[in-house]
């Protein structure tokens, strides 16, 4: 108790008080007080994960903190400084730079690869464990950062990827069980509110190449950390593991359609389902998937399709040459079934004989094409640069398309009233009051000047509560539907008032600055349909509303 208490008192006096302007604290470590007992486990198990915070370049003190939660990261590739440069954009911009001359603290939370559990030592995953126990831990980083943080300035939450569901998990915990998180925004950034996509007939080639008879024991961490992890097996919408036989590899004789992992993928997006979103927060959304329907690839693409020499081996005492090879589709157009990954393994023996092979079909279904060519955040193929074995990297090598959907543009905008992963996003039939969606596909959690415009417009607010806020300025809507004019109600004079109109694609059509007297009417033109309003004060607030033209 005493070598507790000494730490404590030591942390505190390390923390609380005014650092240096743009210093950094220690790596330091948080232990969850809430145990998670995931599927297969014995018993409940507390997590850890290590936590830095990134004082402003204002006063050093911790008053504003905006928190960066790592997202799923199966190898613990990304330590702090590359968690930091996540948030680069332009040539040589950084968005924690920008709110740290505002004066905001960054605090990053980086779960790595694997760890003891202070439960048991039980080895945890980390960056790929349960989604429900990395949540777990961020609550407890909120519980100490709002222990130490000096001021009532409310918290920001940042969260991309995985990291997205984390926090979203996180705060509502809390409301639900009573624990203030005295946090007032909430920003998915590419998150799969509706699950995630790898293509399935990549999986199948990996499953079979670690688990099937090449045994190819340099590709098994992508099959334990990017495919078969706890995490990955709770948001990957399409999973081998739904599909496969006793054996582990063959496929079974059933329906070959998207499906899960069992007890891992509709378990957990239940649960995420049947909470919902936190509601002491603001909720807003950057998603790197198209609004317009732009595609990646086409359905039922070949992906890789190449014969690759693997070698010599002794057979009976005579050498003899082996090579492989490998096709790859991406899922089929919707009601359709074709082979999606093939692998046959042969031996120059007078001619070339195949010693094994391997073949998966997929369908898609009635309402929608295949995932892996459905806007979306993209995955990059070449990012696998971390594989040792020459096979595997003459396989990324030989890739006909660079990136594949793995964030549906409808799942990080948690849109869920269509199963159509291709349907042109509807605004208003997302959960979020605001939204970022570009025309491209971006690759996966890539900043931009755009989404970066975005966010700060929504992080630097004041510090008068949403509540206070409301109160003192009393924005509404006189009448909705509208024609050719519309007016704005206010209790009070509102000065340099922006008023901005966006439609469904998140294209911001019309904009004005002016004052706002008590009922201001302002006229433009539009054609009919839905769309949001926006009123940004100088104050850094932002009042939003639908807005129908008939």
């Amino acid at each position: 108790m005493k070598k507790q208490y000494l730490s404590l008192l030591f942390f505190y006096s390390t923390v609380i008080f005014a650092q240096i302007p743009g210093s950094e604290s220690a790596i330091l470590t948080v232990d969850a007080t809430i145990p998670y007992q995931g599927y297969g486990e014995a018993s409940p198990l507390i997590g850890s994960a290590q936590y830095k915070i990134y004082y402003d370049n204002v006063d050093g003190v911790l008053d504003k903190p905006v928190f960066l939660i790592d997202g799923f990261d199966p190898n613990g590739i990304r330590d702090f400084p590359a968690l930091y440069d996540m948030l680069n954009y332009g040539t040589s911009e950084n968005l924690a730079d920008r709110l740290r001359d505002e004066g905001y603290d960054l605090v990053i939370l980086n779960f790595e690869a694997s760890y003891a559990s202070p439960t048991n030592g039980t080895i945890l995953m980390g960056g790929a464990d349960f989604i429900q126990r990395n949540a777990f831990t961020l609550v407890e980083l909120i519980n100490v950062i709002n222990d130490l943080k000096d001021g009532d300035e409310p918290n920001v939450m940042i969260g991309p990827s995985m990291g997205g569901l984390i926090s979203r998990y996180a705060l509502r915990y809390m409301e639900q069980n009573l624990m203030d998180h005295d946090t007032r925004l909430y920003l998915s950034f590419d998150a799969p509110h509706r699950g995630a996509n790898i293509p399935i007939g990549l999986q199948y080639v990996f499953n079979y190449m670690v688990n099937g008879e090449p045994q190819i024991a340099e590709a098994a961490p992508i099959i334990n950390g990017l495919l078969n992890s706890p995490a990955a097996k709770q948001m990957l919408i399409d999973h081998y593991l739904g599909h496969v036989n006793a054996s582990g590899v063959q496929q079974d004789n059933l329906v070959h359609t998207p499906k899960g992992a069992p007890n891992f993928r509709d378990v957990f997006q239940t649960e995420m389902d049947a909470m919902g979103f936190p509601r002491d927060t603001r909720n807003v959304a950057i998603t790197n998937g198209s609004g317009v329907g732009q595609m990646t690839g086409t359905p039922g693409m070949e992906l890789i399709n190449h014969t690759f020499n693997t070698g010599v081996i002794n057979l009976g005492g005579f050498p003899v040459n082996t090579r492989a090879k490998i096709q790859v589709h991406f899922a089929p157009v919707a009601a359709q079934t074709i082979e999606v990954a093939n692998f046959v393994g042969q031996a120059w023996i007078f001619t070339w004989l195949d010693v094994f092979n391997f073949s998966a079909t997929s369908t898609s279904p009635d309402e929608s094409d295949g995932l892996d060519s459905a806007p979306g955040g993209q995955f990059d193929l070449l990012s696998f640069t971390d594989v040792s074995n020459p096979l595997i990297t003459e396989l990324f090598d030989n890739v006909n398309l660079q990136y594949f959907n793995f964030i549906p543009t409808l799942s990080g905008l948690a849109i869920d009233n269509t199963t159509d992963w291709y349907a042109p996003p509807v605004v208003a039939d997302s959960p979020f009051v605001n939204t970022y969606i570009p025309t491209d596909n971006e690759p996966h959690v890539t900043l931009t000047q755009e989404n970066v415009t975005f966010a700060l417009a929504e992080i630097l607010q004041g510090t008068l509560g949403i509540n206070e806020f409301d109160q003192n300025n009393k924005i509404t809507l006189q009448q909705n539907p509208v024609r050719d004019t519309f007016t704005l109600l206010t209790a009070k004079d509102i000065s340099n008032a922006n008023i901005a109109i966006i439609d469904l694609m998140g294209k911001q059509i019309f904009t004005l600055n002016t004052t706002l007297s008590q009922s201001t009417t302002i006229p433009f033109h539009l054609h009919t349909g839905l769309y949001v309003l926006q009123v940004h004060t100088d104050q850094g607030y932002v009042w939003n509303t639908k807005l129908v033209v008939k």
